[in-house]
């Protein structure tokens, strides 16, 4: 399974929202500036998240995306199925196979893709936050020689 480049902009914007913990709304421009995302194409990305009641969008001069959510609450599965639609399997059974292990094949296939649908659903936003860059200590203050 590999993530689209349109999914990946999704996780990527959703993240950056993420990481400020705030309600205030950012442009497009920025998380495409900051993300080394394409605007023009990142706006139709938000526009679905939107769509699919991830984001919020807010217009004009301080207007921009928002997270609907906490990032707590939104999963890795959510954001794939708002850009590319429903998670199915795409993998199939060989040809050439007799029917009765082609229909067992297709069994297995289609509980691999259950099992990965089940892990993308508990698998939050919050969990893939990256972490926090440390603070570094202030050594400022002269020492008492």
């Amino acid at each position: 399974m590999k993530l689209s480049r349109t999914v990946a902009y999704a996780i990527q914007a959703t993240l950056q929202l993420a990481e400020l913990d705030s309600n205030t709304p950012v442009p497009c421009s920025k998380l495409a500036a900051q993300g080394g995302m394409p605007e023009r194409f990142l706006l139709q990305v938000l526009r679905s998240l939107v769509t699919h009641g991830i984001l919020q969008s807010t217009r004009g001069v301080e207007g921009g995306y928002s997270l609907v959510k906490p990032p707590e609450e939104i999963s890795v599965l959510e954001l794939i199925e708002a850009i590319d639609g429903p998670m199915a399997s795409n993998l199939s059974a060989a040809d050439g196979l007799s029917e009765v292990s082609q229909s067992k094949l297709h069994s297995a296939l289609e509980e691999v893709t259950t099992t990965a649908r089940e892990q993308l659903q508990a698998l939050k936003l919050s969990q893939i936050l990256p972490a926090p860059k440390p603070i570094a200590p202030i050594n400022d203050f002269p020492s008492a020689n």
